[in-house]
């Protein structure tokens, strides 16, 4: 019933979105929308610091007249989904926060809020090993020459001999026996979960679209098995966030490329959304400029689809 509901929503906005006029004035600041020009200042921001990210013109008849030929959407491929979101279920209640709680819609969950200790302890973990790893080598003194003396005192290994003995026959029961744990095949496929306890590793390509109608970015998924065969729409919603399933994420039509709908990510809260986090760096005395604007997307998005693993590890100056 719920996509019923959907398919007749999205066939109404459609119609709609034709009559909507293209904004020509910047409004970011006030409302949290962007022109289509801002859309393009902003992917251009992502893609230079990104690189997984490109640019793509999609099919020429559904080419949008108000946006660059060669710069209709937003793509990235492969990326990487190794489990599935209920296997996140017992971390909810320590990492969840709901923000827009007094929405209709439930609002939305950050599923990551409480998560930025934990991010900042492996951090400094990480900075710990370089600083370990740079360690000065021992000096070439006396005591170094010593060691290099023990060392060509002790006899070379008679590898021949090792190899007539029939040692290296002898069967090591610490070898895994891949034909017994249901391992790799001749095309290298990854065994299934239910056969060896590997988590299967789903992939997803992302798409960022402009919405005319809503005047913000919309992201667009679509997934494959650990075969590159494509998912199922039951088995992609095994990768959104439950709360916002088949609400916030509906399939729907991608509107620069043909073929059946695909997964959505709706983007009717996404001013509202970044029109308070520009009112929240304003009142820390920053200011927030358009260009970012596929930055802090990418981040808030990331609530829907937790499980989803694009890239977080570079620092940007706003």
């Amino acid at each position: 019933m719920q996509d019923v509901i959907n398919a007749v929503k999205g066939t109404a906005r459609g119609v709609a979105e034709y009559w909507t006029p293209v904004l020509k004035e910047s409004k970011f600041k006030e409302t949290g929308v962007i022109t289509p020009e801002e859309f393009v200042a902003a992917g251009d921001h992502l893609v230079h610091h990104c690189p997984t990210w490109q640019w793509a013109a999609g099919d020429e008849t559904k080419t949008k007249p108000y946006l660059p030929k060669d710069k209709q959407f937003l793509i990235t491929r492969n990326v990487p989904c190794y489990k599935r979101v209920k296997q996140m279920d017992n971390h909810q209640e320590d990492q969840e926060k709901v923000i827009e709680e007094e929405d209709g819609d439930g609002g939305w969950v950050d599923t990551h809020h409480y998560a930025d200790s934990t991010t900042t302890s492996v951090q400094e973990s990480i900075a710990e090993m370089t600083l370990d790893s740079k360690e000065p080598a021992p000096a070439a003194g006396p005591a170094g020459a010593q060691e290099d003396d023990e060392d060509d005192d002790e006899e070379a290994e008679d590898m021949e001999a090792f190899e007539e003995s029939g040692m290296l026959e002898e069967e090591d029961n610490a070898t895994v026996d891949i034909k017994k744990t249901g391992g790799a095949d001749s095309e290298g496929a990854c065994a299934s979960a239910s056969d060896s306890g590997i988590i299967q590793t789903r992939t997803y390509d992302l798409n960022i679209t402009y919405d005319k109608y809503y005047q913000t970015p919309r992201l667009w998924l679509y997934g494959y098995d650990e075969n590159r065969k494509p998912l199922t729409v039951v088995q992609m919603f095994e990768d959104f966030s439950q709360d916002h399933a088949k609400k916030t994420v509906t399939m729907e039509a991608h509107p620069h490329l043909p073929g059946p709908p695909i997964a959505s990510v709706h983007p009717c809260k996404h001013a509202d959304v970044m029109k308070k986090i520009i009112e929240t760096v304003a009142e820390g005395g920053g200011e927030l400029g358009v260009h970012m604007y596929l930055m802090i997307f990418l981040k808030f998005v990331q609530a829907v689809i937790p499980t989803i693993e694009y890239d977080y590890t570079r620092h940007f100056t706003m």
